[in-house]
C-alpha cells in the first residue's frame, strides 16, 4: 500500500524484453534505499512494481503483461522522469489516500491551462472508469493521490498546486500525454458490496446496473 506522496523522481535507466514480459532498471536519484530489500514494494509512476535487484544506483522490477497492458510503462524510454514512493508503514503519515499500485486503467490529458499559480489539467479516463470517479474525491495519477476538482461524464479536472508540479512529474505534462489512474479503493469495494449475492454470478464483473440498484431499493419510481 502507498499514500500517493510522491517522495522522490527517479530515472529510468534502461528497459530490456524478457519474452513476453519486461525488466525495468530505475534509478533513484535521491530516494533512499538503506530500508528497501530484495521483495520490497515500490510505486513507479504509480505502478506498484516488486524489487528483484538493487544494484546500486537504484532498483530492477520485472513487469508483466498485464502490467504492461494496463500501465503506460511499455511505452516509456530510458532518461523518463518517474513517479517514486516506497510502501508505507504503520509509521507513515496517510497525507494523501490509501493507494494499492494496482493501475486501472489509461487516461489522456486532454489541456492544460494557468490557474493562478496553479495548473489546471482536464483528463479523459477510459469509459470502464469514470462511474468511480466523482467530484471532490480522490484518484491516483502517476502515483499522484489527487483531489478530482470537476467531473463530465469520462473527462475530470484536477487543480494542481505549484509544490505538486515541483516534486512530481506533473510539470511534464503536455496536452496528449498518456497517464496511469487508479481509482478510490472505497469506489471499487462498494460497488461490489452493493452487488451482494449478485457478485458470485458470472458476469457481474460488468457492475452495477440500474436493475441491481432498483432491487436493492436505492431507486424509486
Amino acid at each position: 500500500m502507498f499514500t500517493g506522496i510522491i517522495q522522490a523522481i527517479g530515472t529510468l535507466s534502461s528497459m530490456e524484453r524478457s519474452g513476453a514480459d519486461m525488466c525495468l532498471h530505475v534509478s533513484t536519484g535521491d530516494l533512499r534505499l538503506d530500508d528497501v530489500g530484495l521483495g520490497d514494494s515500490i510505486s513507479t509512476n504509480g505502478v506498484c512494481l516488486t524489487v528483484v535487484a538493487l544494484p546500486g544506483d537504484g532498483y530492477i522490477a520485472d513487469l508483466s503483461v498485464e502490467t504492461l497492458s494496463l500501465s503506460t510503462l511499455a511505452s516509456l524510454r530510458p532518461g523518463a522522469r518517474l513517479n517514486l514512493e516506497k510502501a508505507l508503514t504503520l509509521n507513515t503519515p496517510l497525507g494523501g489516500h490509501l493507494v494499492s499500485g494496482h493501475v486501472d486503467g489509461i487516461g489522456q490529458v486532454l489541456s492544460r491551462k494557468q490557474d493562478g499559480r496553479s495548473i489546471r489539467f482536464e483528463i479523459e479516463a477510459p469509459q470502464t472508469l469514470a462511474r468511480y470517479i466523482a467530484q471532490k474525491g480522490s484518484i491516483c495519477v502517476d502515483g499522484v493521490s489527487l483531489t478530482v476538482n470537476a467531473v463530465n461524464g469520462s473527462r475530470f479536472e484536477l487543480n494542481i498546486v505549484p509544490h505538486t508540479l515541483e516534486k512530481s512529474i506533473m510539470s511534464d505534462y503536455l496536452t496528449g500525454t498518456r497517464v496511469n489512474l487508479e481509482v478510490d479503493l472505497i469506489a471499487r469495494y462498494l460497488e461490489r458490496l452493493l452487488l451482494a449475492d449478485g457478485a458470485t454470478v458470472p458476469g457481474s464483473g460488468k457492475g452495477l446496473t440500474l436493475e441491481i440498484l432498483a432491487r436493492r431499493g436505492f431507486l424509486r419510481d
